[in-house]
């Protein structure tokens, strides 16, 4: 409950990232899937901002989620461990692993997909050891459960498919082909498919462009092996070494068929370590994986911490403690005092803590802006900065002026040849006014909006009135990124 109460704190002083904003945009937006994910990260949200709920309030969804998979994280620790004397610390020893993995507190304040998926991941992991049991598959609520779980694993993201398959890995490796004979297993598929229908019927509407868009994003570029290196030295960094004693719990698990579980971590987790070989791999995709490994890790913590290591897992305990605290003091502080004050000359990239403040404002002044300059529409030069806008300038519509087919061309379509908009431009992601045969053939400047944290200058928004567009978008940045 500490960890909840942490979470809503923080998700009360902070703006939203690019990614929850993009999200919350889905829940302003109902429909049956979107272009880059499936729907239930915007179902979920649609209560909370159809009443017109603060940012307070609808991160405490994250929270309750967060909490939720910690819950079930340690009620799957206590099953795996059996009625041995040290259950309840074993148990401990996973709320410790997870609430000391730096990156999983940030999918505790904004809600993702992924969020989403470490619950449903960890609730799957659950429901397979019950069915690996020989009581259990001749019942049909285990496997009715089992199909709502898959079903809405499948809603929320289709690394899912991941997921399922360690499903599949577990249940075959214990029941054998006998199990295809169950025909609670094919029920169970097919309310699976059932609830994942919304996905495909609107990809069938609209030319299959979502699976078509994560097939090119998953490919990503040439395949080298350092990218690799690099994505396993950052998933260390942002998740801890304490989830790794999940090798040594695996290894001494006391029921030894509960070890076939570990493909809820082995599975996504290799796919997405190969994936990352073509640049196309991001730190929190593996969060489902890391967490269905907590309950591994408690059982090798407890088993670590009576062997006579004790002073290295309480450096480790220590460390991330350390690295938890920083995170999210650098979160709320907006990177003060360690990072340094930027502003308009200062490359792309060099203060990522300042992202999360000044949106709010910049958005309530581009509503008063369009109105007084009789504009109805924002307009960005990338589909990064267009989620925040999106959400803090609603109700006007917010159009990328980029030559790339995303979510907000079936929101707001293209600005039409001669349009006029209200032009926003950020500092940390700065572009060229875009005039003449690329551009506008009128770009006003109207005013700049400094965003300040703690009395420091985090960065600044400009606002330009431009009339006439000439429809051909060529976006260029006026500073090179970071190297």
């Amino acid at each position: 409950m500490l960890v909840f109460f942490l979470h809503a704190a923080l998700g009360a002083a902070i703006g939203l990232s690019v990614d929850e904003a993009h999200y919350l945009l889905y829940a302003l937006h109902p429909a049956l899937s979107y272009f880059d994910h499936p729907p239930l990260v915007g179902w979920v949200q649609w209560p909370g901002v159809a009443l017109h709920a603060p940012t307070a309030v609808l991160r405490l969804l994250p929270g309750l989620l967060w909490l939720a998979t910690a819950w079930l994280a340690y009620r799957l620790t206590l099953r795996l461990a059996g009625d041995t004397a040290n259950a309840q610390r074993v148990g401990l020893w996973t709320l410790g692993a997870l609430a000391l993995a730096p990156l999983l507190h940030v999918l505790g304040i904004g809600l993702l997909p992924d969020t989403l998926l470490m619950f449903f991941s960890v609730a799957l992991m659950g429901q397979t050891l019950v069915l690996m049991q020989p009581d259990a598959v001749q019942r049909p609520a285990p496997w009715l459960l089992l199909g709502v779980l898959l079903g809405l694993a499948g809603l929320s993201k289709y690394t899912a498919i991941l997921a399922a398959a360690a499903v599949a890995l577990c249940l075959l490796a214990v029941h054998g082909g006998r199990l295809l004979r169950n025909p609670w297993l094919w029920l169970t598929t097919a309310l699976a498919l059932l609830l994942v229908a919304p996905v495909a019927v609107w990809n069938v509407q609209n030319q299959w462009i979502s699976f078509s868009y994560q097939a090119k994003h998953g490919a990503g570029s040439a395949w080298q092996a350092v990218h690799v290196l690099r994505f396993l030295l950052v998933q260390l960094l942002v998740y801890g070494p304490l989830l790794l004693w999940g090798w040594v719990g695996w290894r001494h698990a006391p029921v030894r068929q509960s070890r076939l579980l570990l493909g809820f971590f082995a599975i996504p987790f290799a796919v997405l370590a190969i994936m990352s070989g073509g640049g196309s791999s991001l730190p929190h995709w593996t969060a489902p994986a890391w967490v269905t490994l907590a309950p591994f890790a408690g059982l090798g913590l407890a088993r670590a911490g009576g062997a006579g290591r004790q002073w290295l897992v309480r450096a480790c305990v220590v460390l991330q403690a350390l690295v938890c605290v920083g995170l999210l003091g650098l979160m709320l502080s907006a990177g003060q005092p360690f990072m340094p004050t930027t502003r308009a000359d200062v490359p792309v990239g060099a203060n990522p803590f300042a992202d999360l403040h000044g949106w709010e404002q910049a958005g309530q002044r581009a509503r008063e802006l369009a109105a007084q300059q009789h504009l109805d529409r924002v307009a960005v030069q990338n589909w990064t900065l267009a989620s925040r806008l999106g959400w803090y300038a609603r109700p006007l519509p917010v159009q990328v002026l980029e030559d790339r087919f995303d979510q907000f061309d079936l929101w707001a379509g293209d600005l039409p040849v001669g349009g006029s908009a209200l032009l926003v431009d950020w500092s940390h992601m700065p572009y060229a006014v875009p005039l003449g045969a690329h551009g506008f053939t009128r770009c006003d400047w109207l005013e700049t909006q400094v965003v300040q944290r703690w009395g420091a200058d985090l960065a600044t928004f400009r606002f330009y009135a431009c009339h006439g567009w000439a429809g051909d978008p060529q976006p260029r940045l006026t500073l090179p990124p970071s190297p």
